[in-house]
């Protein structure tokens, strides 16, 4: 076992630690637990199915067991002078090979179990067609090793300052995310799948059927707001819980070898490393609600990140925090300061039809409302009536909020970009990540006179809109923006219209 951080490649073969074995066998707990469900529902007396699933259970423990054993004797690793290698399998044995040069990012992962047997997850992702490389159960000096030797082999070297760190007041921003409801309705979902699985109806339970005896035992007026306040507390305890253990000990800052690092979390400790020359720029999030309470979020733009689920979790760089702390991390990992950049407004008839669709969402949501107030009850069609004049105003609102938020700016290395208003983005892409440009339109839009301008990448979520541009300047601002994209389609453009112009010259 290495004991310190030695960066020197060494060429012989090493396996993962026989703690692994352990982590093999963990998944017993869920079916467990789910038979002790089961025993509790029935009163202890276990039917033929429960005896039938310990059964399957035993089976099952057995074979899964003995494929980690397998999978762990035959698993190795080592680095060698210039390339990363993993032999695994089972049944057929696999050995891959990555070049050091083609590594992009080395992730520290481990959730609570590997956390209390010492061991660490190492995901490796690459350039090219080698993708992501997983390695289980590492202890945690290898694991430190393995990518302290990794990374400083894979990038120059180069030392940079903290540029944020864990601050335990940031967790009042907490609440004012998505989870305060969002999360109580995913983990109702979750727990209504696991009883039902196990064959318990969870509205016959004690506790169920007492709330729904309390809440039913009152009117609409009084049952609806306590039900909305209820939901919240617990949301807002959820998002709390789920905040500290995401972002436990965050700290963001430039590693030595100019990658850009994120360590964080409480039970699952995570660590994302960046490539300095992968990143092609960053993200400020503002959420309405997160907006409200001065705060936002930012994050990095970068290619080599995984798919679309593990590029919005390895690209995290701030949990909800101030807005001056997420603008000041904007600029840094930017390294340009940018986030003031007075941005180009977009025209009037934007803000128009921003007007008529919150205007048609309003009409719509009262129309339901009336309608089901026609059919089951009067209070329907009063609640109608009110949420329509009460909303008229706030919809009017937002839709010029989401105006106000509308723009662009041509810097000479980034486009920088922002719109939205139930989610406010900043957007700031290098030019020269730019592969390919898009024009979006509708009847709508083209009776207006507008455009929406896609900047396509290979980085981030690899599509950035600049919406509802002047479809007059949209081309230009793309033919600057990245010369020579679309350099083919406005020569042919232009070549198409000349012998027009010809031709009503001649006839003059």
């Amino acid at each position: 076992m290495h004991t310190a951080l030695n960066p020197r490649p060494e060429t012989t073969w090493r396996k993962p630690d026989a703690r692994m074995l352990a982590v093999h066998s963990a998944w017993l707990l869920a079916p467990l637990g789910s038979c002790s469900l089961t025993l509790l529902a029935s009163g202890g007396r276990p039917g033929i199915q429960a005896w039938a699933t310990l059964a399957g259970i035993a089976v099952t423990f057995v074979i899964v067991t003995g494929l980690g054993l397998v999978r762990w004797r035959r698993t190795r690793y080592r680095v060698t002078a210039d390339s990363f290698e993993i032999r695994t399998g089972v049944l057929t044995r696999r050995q891959r090979s990555v070049p050091l040069a083609r590594i992009r990012h080395v992730d520290l992962t481990a959730g609570p179990l590997l956390r209390l047997l010492g061991l660490t997850t190492v995901n490796v992702g690459t350039a090219g067609d080698h993708g992501q490389l997983r390695l289980d159960g590492l202890a945690r000096p290898d694991a430190a090793w393995l990518r302290t030797t990794l990374i400083r082999h894979a990038a120059p070297a180069g030392t940079e300052p903290v540029l944020a760190a864990w601050n335990p007041r940031w967790v009042r921003y907490a609440p004012l995310t998505f989870w305060i409801f969002g999360g109580v309705f995913a983990v109702l979902g979750t727990v209504y799948r696991i009883l039902d699985s196990a064959g318990i109806e969870p509205w016959r339970l004690g506790p169920a059927r007492a709330v729904y005896d309390a809440f039913g035992a009152r009117s609409l007026w009084l049952t609806i707001p306590l039900l909305l306040l209820a939901i919240a507390l617990v949301g807002a305890l959820g998002a709390l819980a789920l905040y500290v253990e995401n972002w436990w000990h965050f700290r963001v800052d430039w590693a030595d070898p100019g990658t850009l690092r994120i360590r964080r979390g409480l039970f699952t400790t995570r660590s994302v490393s960046i490539d300095r020359t992968r990143l092609r720029g960053a993200r400020l999030r503002e959420p309405l609600l997160l907006r409200a309470g001065g705060g936002a979020t930012a994050s990095a733009v970068a290619s080599g990140l995984g798919n679309e689920d593990e590029n919005r979790r390895r690209s995290a760089l701030l949990p909800p925090a101030p807005r001056e702390n997420a603008r000041r991390l904007f600029d840094d990992v930017l390294g340009k300061r940018l986030i003031d950049t007075p941005l180009t407004q977009h025209p009037r008839a934007a803000l128009r039809r921003r007007q008529r669709r919150a205007l048609l969402v309003v009409l719509v949501v009262g129309l339901v409302l009336g309608t089901l107030g026609l059919l089951f009850g009067t209070v329907l069609l009063y609640a109608a009536c009110v949420i329509t004049v009460l909303t008229i105003p706030a919809a009017l609102w937002l839709a010029h909020d989401a105006y106000r938020s509308l723009g662009h700016h041509l810097h000479p290395e980034y486009l920088i970009s922002r719109s939205g208003t139930f989610s406010r983005d900043t957007v700031a892409i290098r030019r020269d990540s730019v592969v390919a440009w898009t024009f979006t339109t509708t009847p709508f839009t083209r009776r207006a006179g507008l455009t929406t301008l896609t900047a396509a990448t290979a980085a981030g979520q690899q599509a950035y809109w600049i919406r509802d541009l002047d479809a007059d300047t949209a081309t230009g601002l793309a033919d600057e923006a990245g010369p020579g994209i679309i350099t083919e389609f406005l020569v042919a453009q232009e070549n198409n219209r000349r012998p027009v112009a010809q031709q009503q010259a001649n006839v003059s």
